[in-house]
């Protein structure tokens, strides 16, 4: 049981937890204890010290940005203007929006998960009203399924709910665009990947392309796509800004997977290929059965740097589509300059750098599931 639950542990890249298990068998007390201080402890440690650091820089932000205020105040109006200015500031009137501090960070997320069952009530209600009327949609459409067709009806789409969306509901849409886009980069760059690895001569031709366009700002490349897939969407009535964001998000961060996947399939060892010759393997299974297994942990240490690039410029390029998403939401808050946008805006950035290290651990498993190394390095 001990040794099944270590090894579980480090396959999901959670070997940190190992000196516990370790511990509570009752194995080499003072060693564990050690390791576990060293691993658990001390991060928890650190955690701590930057959350007290944190309410510290805040609480000192909120004095001087206060004290600004009230001196201001008495510049302009006196004593009576200070009175009235505290009055204001402690009522919410005149908000103080400097850095937030860690209970109200989290306050905004509490705020913004009531928000979310607030909204998924009025989506049930909306749904529960509508029903009717979209099976009667729905029966209309099947009996006039031929004339549709020939274009003598129109076909009447189903009443969806409309309303703003709630901070989780964006977590999906970004998590939706996400691996849209990594799954883009994935069939893009892999194949392009072996077929460079192959050749020598390819890969020189096509280096220096490589290279300018690996650097190249996720802005430049939304504004390329948005140029490009505009022309083939004019009579496209869906969401093209969900379109436009996952292939911005994938060409930005293919590079990566490119990389590596080249490098892997170059560098894989002579031996495998030697022998392969000597069994008469034809290209494909050339490539499958022996240069595609060999470059595995290259690739994905390509994928998994890929996946977190994905994720880190998909907030800009949301920002940038005007599409549901963190992105939108980040700079939604920090247009919308309430008295708690600065705590939401906080509080998205954690979940955003959360799901970042769930995204980071899940391509860490999915590699141990491939490769079937041993290794445990997270």
């Amino acid at each position: 049981m001990k040794d099944r639950s270590i090894h579980i542990l480090n396959f999901v890249g959670l070997g940190f937890f190992e000196p516990a298990i370790r511990l509570a068998a009752g194995e080499e007390t003072k060693k564990n204890l050690i390791a576990l201080f060293k691993k658990v402890l001390l991060p928890v440690l650190a955690v701590g010290l930057f959350l007290i650091l944190w309410h510290a820089g805040s609480s000192y932000l909120y004095n001087v940005e206060k004290d600004f205020k009230i001196e201001t105040a008495r510049i302009a109006s006196g004593n009576s203007g200070v009175t009235t200015e505290l009055e204001r500031i402690e009522t919410g009137e005149s908000s103080i929006n400097s850095l937030p501090s860690p209970v109200a960070v989290l306050g905004a997320f509490k705020t913004l998960l009531a928000d979310h069952k607030e909204i998924n009530l009025k989506k049930e209600a909306f749904a529960l009203k509508v029903a009717p009327l979209n099976e009667k949609n729905l029966e209309f459409n099947r009996v006039n399924a031929d004339k549709i067709k020939e274009g003598i009806a129109a076909k009447k789409k189903p009443i969806k709910y409309t309303g703003r969306p709630s901070f989780v509901d964006q977590i999906f849409t970004s998590l939706k665009t996400v691996f849209a886009g990594f799954f883009l980069a994935l069939f893009l760059a892999v194949p392009i990947g072996v077929v460079l690895g192959l050749s020598s001569t390819l890969r020189s031709s096509f280096n220096w392309l490589i290279q300018i366009f690996k650097p190249v700002s996720p802005v430049v490349w939304f504004l390329l796509v948005y140029m490009i897939v505009k022309t083939f969407t004019l009579e496209y009535d869906g969401d093209v800004s969900f379109i436009i964001s996952f292939i911005a998000v994938g060409l930005c961060a293919m590079w990566a997977t490119l990389v590596n996947t080249t490098l892997g399939v170059s560098t894989v060892d002579k031996d495998y290929i030697n022998v392969a010759k000597v069994l008469n393997l034809g290209v494909g299974q050339k490539v499958f059965k022996i240069i595609l297994p060999s470059s595995f942990p290259l690739i994905f240490t390509g994928l998994r740097i890929t996946v977190s690039v994905a994720w880190m410029v998909l907030i800009a390029i949301e920002l940038l589509s005007q599409s549901p998403g963190l992105g939108t939401f980040v700079w939604e808050e920090f247009q919308n300059g309430a008295n708690d946008s600065n705590a939401k805006i906080i509080a998205a950035m954690f979940v955003i750098g959360g799901i970042g290290f769930l995204l980071d651990k899940l391509m860490f498993t999915v590699q141990k599931f491939v490769t079937f190394t041993e290794e445990a390095t997270t």
